[in-house]
């Protein structure tokens, strides 16, 4: 395992510094080399750019601009991009719009380490990888089998849906995603039909039950 990323040139996306410190020590012990690290969507956009990496790292979960909206923005510019997704988070839903939007790999940040390195060896050689334990789900979800309300949703509505979710405002969300107030206005309206909400409290609540979100 001491080298099996022996050569690989790796960007680090997380807002947590302690968390790319982990992930960091443990990819440079296998033999990859880190050459940058970011702490939001926007700035993994810029490194990935900047530093052309064997692969990007990136957490979903982020500040501004979150994992999966970066992950679209990124593959529009850089079709060929490699990337692993990591989550904390149990839900299908998250794992399965990361793949469908052209994530490379997914990985729960449950994980064990020697997984992540396993993942990252896979990924930076641009083969698929899913982490094994929620591989079931995601076939049962594949098949029609999940009952996750979400799943009604659009990807554009589900990224709007996780962000006024977390308590963001319809303007917080526009400025975010680089949308007009009454374009999220209406992915709003739509949202809340397809969802059977009728305001921002039951939104988080059903991202909530769904595991999307902390409660």
């Amino acid at each position: 395992m001491a080298s099996i990323l022996e050569n690989l040139r790796l960007v680090l996306a997380d807002d947590h510094a302690i968390v790319r410190m982990g992930f960091r020590m443990l990819l440079e012990g296998a033999g990859a080399t880190i050459v940058a690290e970011a702490d939001s969507g926007e700035a993994a956009i810029a490194a990935f750019g900047e530093h052309q990496p064997d692969a990007l790292v990136m957490d979903v979960t982020m500040p501004g601009l979150g994992g999966l909206c970066a992950l679209d923005r990124l593959r529009a510019h850089h079709p060929g991009a490699r990337v692993l997704m990591l989550s904390a988070h149990e839900d299908s839903q998250i794992p399965m719009r990361a793949l469908r939007s052209g994530a490379t790999g997914y990985l729960s940040k449950r994980a064990q380490p020697q997984e992540l390195v396993r993942a990252v060896a896979q990924v930076a050689r641009g083969q698929r990888y899913v982490d094994p334990e929620l591989a079931p789900q995601l076939a049962l979800a594949q098949f029609g089998g999940s009952n996750d309300p979400a799943d009604a949703l659009t990807d554009k509505e589900f990224a709007v849906f996780l962000e006024l979710a977390k308590g963001n405002s319809v303007t917080q969300v526009a400025d975010t995603h680089k949308l007009s107030p009454s374009t999220v206005g209406t992915h709003l309206y739509h949202i809340k039909q397809k969802l059977n909400a009728a305001n921002a409290a039951e939104l988080a609540l059903i991202a909530v039950r769904s595991g999307l979100i902390e409660a």
